[in-house]
């Protein structure tokens, strides 16, 4: 009896770590995309407000006599907009420094992961990505979206008590409404209706509660078994896991190592489309694979840190000045 619990135990550590490996080979992927796209859209507000002093409307305004009244409404919808302009430009400020800072992560310990880290992608190498591959190519795609999405569903769960630790009261509701929405219409999660719906997926974990707290900077970790982390985010795996997930719960234990299993192979099927991308822009794998998980990291930081209580109360402050000045001008 002992030995079947403690077989049990460590192929439930097997099967959590080959999960956190995954998602972390999926940030790596999804992290360039992220990073592109922010860079991008920084860049084509920058060339906006370059343009936007001097126009030749409000020159002609200027010049028409009796346009005292125009004169003052431009001036306070220019403020308004120059006040709405900073909010944005400081927003995108944060954004650019988070990612500097990813990009340039002091790595003391990079002796140490990348022996973990060549130990993990061994692992995936001769293990973990056949057993994928062979997975996607017998399960018919209906199928195999349908079981992505519901592993998905049940992640909403964490996610939903991430949210409330972070005060993220609107988020939550959403997160709410799509764990109720695809356990029922969506047939236990198998239909994303939420998407749909216009609730679209959102993903929390204590360790960006920790991060939206204060614990933001995290030496880079890589984790045998668990693959790319910080240590704030490795301190969040197994409060999100015992307290926050079904799995601990699930009887008999066969089950779960089963459903286990396939959240393994599942996600690890999902990622071998994002494989080439790695491929071809990786001069060094776990560079390239360090510098994109702490991209993606401060990405997902700064999007809870502004989604959250703190900053929807210094916005709506804002936006009362704002009002207010306009007003009285």
């Amino acid at each position: 009896m002992k030995n079947n619990e403690s077989n049990g135990f460590l192929r439930l550590a097997a099967g959590l770590a080959s999960v956190i490996l995954l998602a972390g080979s999926c940030a790596a992927a999804y992290a360039e995309t992220a990073s592109s796209a922010s860079l991008e859209t920084q860049s084509a507000n920058h060339s906006k407000n370059a343009k936007a002093p001097v126009t030749s409307a409000e020159k002609k305004t200027a010049d028409k006599p009796g346009s005292d009244g125009a004169e003052k409404k431009t001036a306070a919808e220019s403020e308004s907009a120059a006040a709405v302009q900073d909010s944005t430009d400081s927003d995108q400020s944060d954004i650019s420094d988070d990612l500097d800072e990813a990009a340039n992560v002091k790595d003391p310990l990079e002796g140490f992961n990348r022996v973990m880290f060549t130990f993990n992608d061994k692992l995936d190498i001769y293990l973990i990505k056949p057993v994928a591959q062979f997975y996607n190519a017998i399960m018919p795609k209906p199928l195999n979206q349908g079981i992505h999405n519901f592993f998905n569903n049940l992640g909403e769960i964490p996610t939903i008590a991430n949210d409330l630790l972070q005060f993220n009261f609107f988020q939550m509701s959403k997160d709410i409404a799509r764990l109720a929405i695809n356990s029922t219409l969506g047939i236990g999660g198998l239909f994303d209706m939420a998407t749909r719906m216009h609730l679209p997926y959102f993903q929390n974990d204590f360790g960006l509660t920790l991060a939206y707290w204060g614990y933001k900077n995290s030496s880079y970790l890589v984790l045998p078994f668990l693959g790319s982390n910080t240590i704030r985010d490795g301190i969040g795996i197994p409060v999100d896991y015992f307290e926050f997930t079904v799995y601990p719960y699930l009887k008999p234990q066969s089950a779960r190592y089963q459903l286990l299993g396939l959240y393994v192979i599942d996600h690890r099927a999902n990622l071998l489309q994002f494989e080439p991308v790695l491929e071809e822009a990786a001069i060094d794998k776990y560079v390239f694979m360090r510098n994109a998980y702490m991209q993606h990291r401060a990405f997902q930081i700064d999007q809870v840190k502004h989604l959250g209580y703190k900053d929807r109360v210094e916005e709506s402050q804002a936006v009362e000045v704002s009002s207010s000045t306009a007003a009285a001008e």
